[in-house]
């Protein structure tokens, strides 16, 4: 009888002889780490599609509105603030009614199919530690990004395309560690897709024919081949090796996937984009359902830079919301109709998302800014599996402190690890003599928004 490797591990891992994440980690380097994996029990999400609007967004002035502090703007409160009441009026939209501001009057007309959860906490006030924080389950620590953890949890649909890519014309505050794998292996990063004429680094080839790329690769496959024997179990090397296989694919499929030159004119206005564009939040959502429609697992959309002009931060000025929200509006509510039209929504996750809301006072009654609000802020989630038309959770009557149903960042990665057929708890990678999770030891899913 023949023994291979992988024989050898699973006699010993049955005899008791390798504890669970020796197991993983020998096994994973067996295999090939992107391909599919099934889940650990059915899943409503086959893919989900991550918007983060860089800066921290005011939920007082879009999703959650208080027309006790409305009334109560530049009054004087005890310790010397002014309370500082929303810029815009709000409105009830679709047969549910939830108040959204004018601000975002075609996400409003979506509202029927939307989630809002306006009980959203985050573990750090501070840019930096709450976007890794949304996005790792760590404020402090390095750790993998929760599209990372999907790549590793399930692998890609598509063999020429990552499982986890990233559209972010601009680096958001704590940069590439918001799509970085850290201790997993590095296949699993985010891949950084950058609106313009080569969205992709080096995505075409060099070599005049595809028969000559060929043969080049083919003898550096060779090669990096020769090199792996006796070195199996180094999963960082095969990582690296598969990561160069994958992009010789990307150099088909990717070109492809950007090519909208095939997209109608009505699917242009749908996202509120002319033809030719690849500026503005519009070419990001559309090039994300095309991505979605190609199995990529995790598609984050990240909206702003850490150029306070360019991003949702406004301590000094909450004018600019008025173009921002115009950038991002009709395209985000184009995505969830074209999704819908296309028979993708039923099993596409869509998550809106920022680190933080924005203070409900001021210091100075003439200052038109507000601060860093992490303690509640809203967020909303819609598509597979979710309750739409409905609000969970809420701040107090001033949006100032949390009332009911709070969700934190590790409970809304625990719901999105859930609808996508993982269980939280045990997704696991050794690391460092100890086993790590995306949420850690914390996190629970929020049944109540399940459908």
């Amino acid at each position: 009888m023949k023994t291979n490797r992988r024989h050898v591990i699973q006699s010993l891992a049955g005899s008791g002889l390798l504890l669970p994440g020796m197991l993983s980690e020998l096994l994973a380097a067996d295999s090939d780490p992107l391909s599919p994996k099934p889940f650990q029990y059915p899943a409503k999400a086959k893919r989900v599609i991550f918007m983060f609007m860089n800066g921290g967004i005011s939920h007082v002035d879009t999703f959650d509105h208080k027309p006790v502090l409305n009334a109560r703007h530049n009054k004087k409160i005890k310790n010397r603030r002014y309370y500082k009441g929303a810029g815009w009026e709000f409105r009830p939209y679709g047969q549910c009614g939830t108040e959204v501001s004018d601000l975002f009057p075609h996400i409003g007309s979506m509202m029927d199919d939307i989630c809002m959860l306006n009980g959203m906490q985050n573990i750090n006030a501070d840019h930096f530690g709450a976007t890794i924080g949304l996005h790792t389950g760590s404020d402090t620590f390095n750790r993998p990004s929760i599209g990372s953890w999907i790549s590793y949890g399930l692998g890609t649909e598509n063999k020429d395309l990552p499982a986890f890519m990233v559209i972010s014309p601009g680096l958001p505050y704590a940069g590439g560690q918001v799509w970085g794998s850290d201790f997993l292996p590095v296949v699993h990063q985010g891949t950084r897709v950058i609106p313009g004429e080569e969205p992709i680094k080096n995505m075409h080839r060099r070599l005049p024919t595809r028969s000559e790329q060929d043969e080049e690769l083919g003898l550096l496959k060779f090669f990096n081949r020769q090199h792996l024997k006796g070195r199996e179990s180094d999963t960082h090397l095969k990582a690296r090796i598969k990561s160069f296989e994958t992009a010789y694919g990307m150099q088909t499929a990717a070109p492809e996937a950007f090519d909208l030159r095939y997209e109608t004119d009505a699917t242009h206005d749908l996202y509120d984009l002319k033809r030719g564009d690849t500026k503005g939040f519009g070419w990001q959502c559309l090039v994300a359902r095309r991505l979605a429609e190609r199995g990529v697992r995790f598609i984050e959309l990240i909206d702003g830079d850490t150029h306070i002009d360019t991003n949702w931060d406004t301590h000094a000025n909450m004018s600019k919301y008025n173009q921002l929200s115009r950038n991002v509006d009709k395209p985000i509510a184009g995505l969830l109709k074209d999704l819908k039209q296309r028979g993708l929504f039923e099993d596409t996750l869509i998550v809106f998302a920022t680190e933080f809301g924005r203070t409900p006072y001021q210091q100075n009654p003439n200052v038109t800014g507000r601060g860093h609000h992490s303690r509640v802020f809203s967020s909303w989630i819609a598509g597979a599996g979710i309750k739409g038309g409905i609000v969970h959770g809420s701040s107090d009557e001033l949006g100032d402190k949390p009332a009911e149903n709070i969700i934190g960042v590790h409970d809304l990665q625990a719901t999105i690890l859930h609808l996508i057929g993982i269980d939280h708890e045990a997704l696991t990678y050794r690391h460092a003599g100890r086993n790590f999770r995306l949420t850690d030891v914390h996190g629970n899913v929020v049944h109540e928004i399940l459908s």
